[in-house]
């Protein structure tokens, strides 16, 4: 009897953490990254000022799975953003203004989606 129980457990714990990956928002680039990270962070703060029941819990873990995603994305793209800086730093140093239009340009495109 035990046994079956902590099986019924475990077939719902896994259909529920199914239904919330399927759930979760992907972030196909920064700019929807960035949506997704604002939008569900306000969902986070709303869900845990409801009181941490097992429903808001169940809530704010759905809610990690596009956070997490969104996140992820970002990071990827701000090391290429410090990449790209950097490029900048160096085409500064030499003077070099055509590189300076160039990186800047790239840089600033990218940051723009992260900061208006």
């Amino acid at each position: 009897m035990k046994t079956l129980i902590q099986t019924a457990v475990l077939a719902l714990s896994s259909l529920i953490a199914s239904h919330a990956i399927a759930d979760a928002q992907p972030s196909r680039n920064l700019a929807e990254a960035v949506k997704n990270f604002s939008e569900y962070n306000s969902r986070l703060e709303q869900a845990m000022a409801q009181g941490l029941t097992p429903e808001s819990l169940a809530q704010i873990h759905e809610l990690t799975y596009t956070l997490k995603d969104a996140l992820e994305k970002i990071n990827e793209e701000m090391d290429g953003l410090t990449d790209t800086l950097e490029e900048i730093h160096i085409a500064s140093e030499a003077q070099n203004a055509a590189e300076v239009k160039r990186y800047g340009n790239e840089y600033l495109e990218t940051a723009r989606k992260v900061i208006k």
